[in-house]
């Protein structure tokens, strides 16, 4: 089954319920799901290039490359900022990281530290915090604290899907 590109998805956050706490929870899950997903993989498999699109090994290397990002568009909307900063949509950082290269472990530890750290500020939120908001840059459409983070599991979810693609294809 073909996963509609990051780029081309669209995103309501209309919502006004709390869902915080499960957003949270899912973003806290996110190393465990990885864990889970290449716990039994080895070598080679995990630097495949399928069709010349990222390994595995680079999927999880742009999860903590771009995970700054998260902490600093957090850090514009509550200083009340009108749009957040802009992302790399080359992600240049990922392409020049050479993350085949990096021991599995290494890439893994490296995420999930980056993703303790989000979540320590996430912890720190209160209430009020949450509901604030400023503007996508790309979208260009108001996020909400809570907003963004739900964009967050959604794209960690996004690159989960195409490592369980890559490895039922190996399976």
């Amino acid at each position: 089954m073909q996963q509609v590109k990051w780029f081309e998805r669209s995103f309501n956050f209309s919502g006004d319920d709390n869902i915080f706490p499960a957003i949270r929870s899912r973003l806290t899950g996110t190393p465990i799901r990885l864990d889970h997903f290449i716990q039994p993989l080895e070598g080679a498999i995990l630097e495949l290039k399928p069709a010349g699109a990222w390994s595995i090994k680079e999927h999880i290397g742009h999860l903590a490359d771009i995970e700054s990002l998260w902490q600093g568009r957090m850090v514009d909307i509550l200083s009340g900022s009108d749009y957040m900063r802009d992302a790399d949509l080359e992600n240049t950082k990922t392409h020049k990281a050479n993350h085949n290269a990096t021991d599995l472990t290494d890439l893994l530890e490296n995420f999930r530290e980056e993703r303790r750290k989000t979540m320590v500020s996430l912890k720190l939120l209160r209430q009020a915090d949450i509901y604030k908001a400023s503007r996508h840059p790309r979208l260009d459409t108001p996020m909400r604290v809570m907003d963004l983070f739900h964009f967050v599991a959604e794209h960690d979810d996004h690159h989960l899907a195409r490592v369980e693609e890559i490895v039922e294809m190996v399976a």
